[in-house]
C-alpha cells in the first residue's frame, strides 16, 4: 500500500507541475490521465525489459519476412483487409517499423508480451519527455534520460534512408499529420515533429488533398514527399473515401506510395505485423518445432509469448482462462475475458466486432496502489516498451483495469537513487 497523502496538497502539486509542461494533455476526456506519482524499478529490471523487448522484436520482424512471402489467402486468414493486398508487401526501409511499442506484463514467470503495436503506437511524449520531469520532482533517475535525442536521431536516419531508397534528389517536403480535433493525437504528432528536428510542418488530415496518380498536397498546394502519420492507423486510411466523388482516397494514397510518389511513415510494412493474429502464427510455429525459428528463438517464444490461437478449443480443453481480442483492435475495445463457457469480464465497447478474434491465455496484470486526485486506488500495471528502428528504447507504465483501455492512467516510472542533502 502507498503511504497516506494530503489530497489538497497533492492536487496543488500535480496542477503546478503539469502546468509547467507545454503541449501536454495531463487530463483527458475531463478525467485525470497523468498521475502525480512514481513507480520504481531497479536498473536490473530496466535492463531485463530492454533485453526482452529486443528479443520479442526480433521474433516479430523475422515473422514479417515469412508473411511477406506468404500468399494473399494466408494473409486474408490473418484478417488483413482484401484492399491492402496490392500494398502489404511494400518495403520502404530495412526495418519494418520506425516506432513500435511492445506491451509487457511482469509475472512470477518473468515478462510476458501481450501484443505489439507496430503501426501507430502513441505514448511517446509521456515516455521520452514528461517522465523525466516527474522523476526530477521525485529525485529519482529517469530510465529514459537522453532517449528523446536517440528517437530524433533514429527518425532522421529513417527519413533519410527512405528518401535515398526512393531516389529523391531535391529538398523534400515533409509533413506530419493527425486528426486536429484529438488533443492526444495532435500533440503527440507535434512532439515527434519537434523531436525529429528536421524542416517539416504539421498539417491536419482534413487539409490534405490528393490528385490521383500525381501526388498528395498540403494546404498551400505543395506536393508532399514524406507524410508522417504516427497516429493514423493504416486500416482506417484504407477506408477513407472522398466526400465529393466517393472514390477511395486511401487506396489512391497507397498507390502513390507503391509508385514512389510518396513516402509514408510508419511505413506500410509496419502494418504487416500489426494483426494480433500474427502472435498465433508465432506460437503455432514454435509448437510444431518449425525450423523457421532457431532453437534459441523458440526458447524465447516459450519464455516470453503467451499461447495464442485462432480458435478457443485449446483453452476449453485445458480449462485455461483466456482472453478474446480482435486482430485489429485498440485501447481494449471489444476485448473479453473467459473461463470455459463463462464470460468473466468484457469491455463495453464493440467497435471491432467485425474483426477476426484471437484467443490468448489469460494472465493477471500486477496490482499497485496509485495516488490519484480522488485518493488511493488499486490499479493494474502494464509496461509499454518502445522499439525505435528495431532496437529497445524507452519504457513507460500505464495503470488501469485488467483490460487496459483508453481510461488508463499514465504512471511515471523512475529508478530510486540516494538523495544528497
Amino acid at each position: 500500500m502507498s503511504s497516506p497523502y494530503n489530497l489538497d496538497q497533492h492536487k496543488r502539486e500535480r496542477t503546478a507541475i503539469y502546468a509547467s509542461i507545454p503541449g501536454f494533455w495531463h487530463d483527458l476526456y475531463q478525467q485525470e490521465y497523468a498521475l502525480y506519482d512514481l513507480a520504481y524499478m531497479t536498473e536490473e529490471e530496466v535492463k531485463t525489459v530492454q533485453l526482452v523487448t529486443n528479443r520479442v522484436g526480433q521474433i516479430f520482424f523475422k515473422t514479417a519476412n515469412l508473411l511477406r512471402n506468404s500468399s494473399d489467402e494466408t494473409l486474408l486468414q490473418l484478417d488483413f483487409p482484401q484492399n491492402v493486398m496490392p500494398y502489404i508487401r511494400h518495403r520502404a526501409l530495412p526495418v519494418e517499423t520506425i516506432i513500435a511499442r511492445v506491451d509487457l506484463v511482469k509475472t512470477s514467470e518473468g515478462l510476458k508480451v501481450l501484443e505489439l503495436n507496430s503501426d501507430t503506437p502513441t505514448f511517446e511524449k509521456e515516455v521520452f519527455h514528461v517522465n523525466g520531469v516527474i522523476c526530477q520532482a521525485f529525485h529519482a533517475k529517469d530510465p529514459n534520460e537522453y532517449l528523446q535525442d536517440t528517437v530524433g536521431k533514429e527518425m532522421r536516419k529513417a527519413i533519410g534512408e527512405a528518401l535515398h531508397r526512393a531516389k529523391f534528389t531535391t529538398k523534400p517536403t515533409i509533413v506530419f499529420t493527425s486528426h486536429s480535433t484529438h488533443d492526444e493525437d495532435k500533440l503527440t504528432t507535434e512532439f515527434l515533429m519537434k523531436t525529429a528536428n528536421i524542416e517539416a510542418k504539421y498539417v491536419p488530415l482534413h487539409k490534405l488533398s490528393i490528385k490521383k496518380d500525381h501526388g498528395l498536397y498540403d494546404d498551400q498546394g505543395n506536393r508532399i514527399d514524406v507524410l508522417y502519420r504516427q497516429t493514423y492507423p493504416l486500416e482506417h486510411l484504407l477506408l477513407d473515401t472522398s466526400e465529393q466523388t466517393n472514390e477511395n482516397i486511401g487506396e489512391q494514397l497507397l498507390d502513390l506510395v507503391k509508385t514512389n510518389k510518396l513516402i509514408i511513415l510508419n511505413p506500410i510494412s509496419a502494418f504487416l505485423i500489426q494483426s494480433k493474429a500474427v502472435q498465433a502464427v508465432i506460437w503455432g510455429l514454435m509448437e510444431i518445432d518449425s525450423p523457421y525459428f532457431s532453437a534459441e528463438e523458440k526458447e524465447w517464444i516459450r519464455n516470453y509469448f503467451l499461447p495464442t490461437y485462432l480458435e478457443e478449443e485449446q483453452f476449453l480443453k485445458n480449462g485455461w482462462q483466456y482472453v478474446k481480442k480482435p486482430s485489429f483492435g485498440r485501447e481494449g475495445d471489444t476485448v473479453s475475458i473467459h473461463k470455459g463457457n463463462e464470460l468473466v469480464e468484457e469491455d463495453p465497447n464493440k467497435s471491432y466486432d467485425h474483426s477476426l478474434p484471437v484467443f490468448q491465455k489469460y494472465i493477471d496484470l500486477p496490482t499497485k496502489t496509485i495516488k490519484t486526485i480522488n485518493g488511493p486506488k488499486e490499479s493494474k500495471v502494464l509496461i509499454g516498451s518502445f522499439l525505435i528502428n528495431g532496437k529497445a528504447c524507452g519504457i513507460g507504465l500505464r495503470a488501469g483495469n485488467q483490460i487496459t483501455d483508453n481510461n488508463a492512467y499514465f504512471l511515471p516510472v523512475g529508478i530510486k537513487q540516494e538523495r544528497r542533502d
